[in-house]
């Protein structure tokens, strides 16, 4: 199942379904995507009801898509957890999971604009495969991870380099308003046989800047779950970004930062794809 937030010509933010192309709204049942989360096994099974009775569907081309989760507790973001990444970032192979957070603030939709702050001149673009927590729990052991995923999606962990990189805490130079691109949708985990096999691809008007798999990260799915639940319990609706592979702006010669004017594009195996515009912010 493909859980998705939308919007009519209202702007009202409703919970719905993607199939093929257009969206079933399921705001009946439920309030949002995170209350679906929440609800586990028998809130799918509800939407699955819905489904199969026909309810009300609308054309992809009359709704707007918003980021499919507007409100998690926390986006935990790992960092060099690609090791062609690491070594492109003359930083060394971590031995553990670096994990910063990301604002929630930060969150922007499919096609919606990446707006870049006057005061860094360092915009980078970060292709990121990320998991959804289905339920909380702490220690979590790695062999129980797949009881927490509930699915996956794709993250955009835009960072202002300059502002990144002035101090040892990346939070901030990683959360200015509209830097963490998300969706299009959530992805439910039964519909993806393995999240450690996909192809992962970031290309910018075309050119293709950024190409991996996820079978190339250091710490997977149950290293990061276990390793995280270890120190705060996890959340329903936290997002775990689990980190981008090489060809990032940084790590290039001569260093490439995006430019308004530009259109960032994100595919990954089985969960879409993540277009947005670059534009000049204030």
């Amino acid at each position: 199942m493909k859980l998705v937030t939308y919007s009519e010509a209202s702007g009202i933010a409703r919970p719905g379904v993607l199939v093929g192309g257009s969206i079933v709204d399921v705001s009946s049942r439920f309030r949002s995507v995170l209350s679906i989360i929440h609800g586990g096994a028998e809130a799918l099974n509800t939407a699955e009801d819905l489904l199969a009775a026909g309810g009300s569907r609308l054309s992809l081309e009359d709704a707007r898509l918003l980021t499919p989760l507007p409100d998690p507790p926390r986006i935990f973001c790992v960092g060099l957890n690609y090791r062609d990444h690491a070594v492109e970032s003359k930083m060394e192979i971590p031995k553990v999971p670096t994990i910063f957070l990301k604002l929630a603030s930060a969150l922007t939709g499919p096609n919606t604009a990446i707006e870049l702050p006057s005061i860094s001149s360092q915009p980078d673009y970060e292709a990121e495969f990320a998991c959804v927590i289905g339920k909380g729990g702490s220690r979590i052991a790695r062999d129980d991870w797949q009881e927490y995923a509930f699915g996956y999606t794709i993250l955009n962990d835009v960072s202002a380099r300059d502002v990144q990189l002035a101090t040892t805490q990346w939070t901030l130079g990683k959360s200015f308003n509209t830097f963490a691109p998300l969706g299009p949708a959530i992805v439910t985990k039964d519909e993806i046989a393995d999240p450690h096999a996909l192809d992962v691809k970031l290309s910018i008007d075309g050119k293709v800047l950024q190409h991996s798999n996820t079978r190339e990260l250091i710490f997977k799915l149950p290293d990061l779950i276990a390793y995280i639940s270890s120190i705060t319990p996890l959340q329903a609706g936290d997002i775990i970004s689990t980190g981008t592979p090489a060809g990032v702006g940084l790590g290039r010669t001569p260093q490439r930062w995006l430019r308004a004017g530009e259109t960032v594009t994100i595919e990954v195996s089985g969960l879409g794809t993540l277009t947005n515009p670059v534009v000049a912010g204030k």
